[in-house]
């Protein structure tokens, strides 16, 4: 079956498993002249596997602008070039978008390949009561971030990235605003030791509580009271800046216009 032929092409690789690659995508990584990849020995030992001896060019975060006029060039000389990453799809929480956004100004053909993606992966293997889901990349990293983040999305499951070095300590902020959170939890998809987990907050943490190795990727299941997490939050704050709880009922009622007496209920509460 002939394909039709593009300027440009986003091209998926495995996220762990090397097999996990599609027809598709090595016949195209075999035609295109270049290939445009984040790490060229990363993305070498793929083409080794499939015997494909197309050249490599570096493209990274680092590089992404000067770049730009070398893949012009080559494109107007009537090249073709395919962009991966080290893993799973390219522009997902990895470089492309400044030469996509250059290509679609200049009126270069482009096209995506369907292939391996960490997300969708992961989503099509836990349980969920809708398909409803906010993706965010890589969660913050300081502690005030991730509790904004965390009260944003409240309401909706919500799914990030986050490295192994810091899943520990990121789920014991989540945990100090939503003590009872659900999450769902997966390392190494794809690969050897693969693990998937949803639990409470407090019994994933406490199953890694050894340390956790791998790539990471993690949903915070929607509070069905986000407001709940909320006034929690703000309560426990109140209460950690050494506020009696008849003193936390009257400053919250007076600045948001909340019901003075379950507030100090709730805060009794805690």
């Amino acid at each position: 079956m002939s394909q039709r032929k593009f300027d440009f092409y986003i091209v998926p690789t495995p996220i762990g498993n090397i097999q996990d690659i599609t027809l598709r995508a090595i016949e195209t990584l075999k035609e295109v002249d270049f290939i445009a990849c984040e790490d060229t020995r990363v993305t070498q030992k793929l083409l080794n596997h499939y015997d494909i001896r197309t050249k490599c060019v570096s493209y990274h975060k680092y590089n992404e602008r000067e770049r730009v006029d070398f893949f012009l060039r080559e494109l107007r000389a009537g090249k073709r070039i395919a962009l991966v990453s080290d893993a799973g799809t390219p522009m997902i929480c990895d470089p492309g978008a400044v030469i996509v956004e250059e290509l679609i100004k200049e009126g270069f053909s482009i096209t995506a390949l369907p292939g391996a993606c960490a997300v969708t992966t992961f989503l099509s293997q836990v349980p969920r009561n809708n398909e409803e889901f906010v993706f965010i990349g890589f969660i913050p990293r300081s502690e005030k971030q991730i509790i904004e983040t965390v009260q944003t999305y409240a309401g909706i499951n919500t799914v990030f990235y986050e490295s192994p070095e810091r899943i520990l300590k990121t789920l014991e902020v989540i945990k100090s605003v939503r003590a009872n959170a659900k999450i769902a939890l997966a390392r190494e998809l794809s690969k050897l030791f693969e693990e998937v987990i949803c639990d409470d907050i407090s019994s994933v943490i406490e199953h890694f509580q050894d340390g956790i190795k791998g790539e990471i990727v993690c949903m915070i299941y929607a509070d069905e009271k986000p407001e709940n997490a909320d006034l929690e939050y703000k309560i426990k704050t109140l209460k950690s800046k050494g506020f009696k709880d008849k003193e936390v009922a009257v400053i919250l009622s007076a600045l948001f216009g909340l019901n003075k007496n379950e507030i100090y209920k709730k805060s009794l509460d805690m």
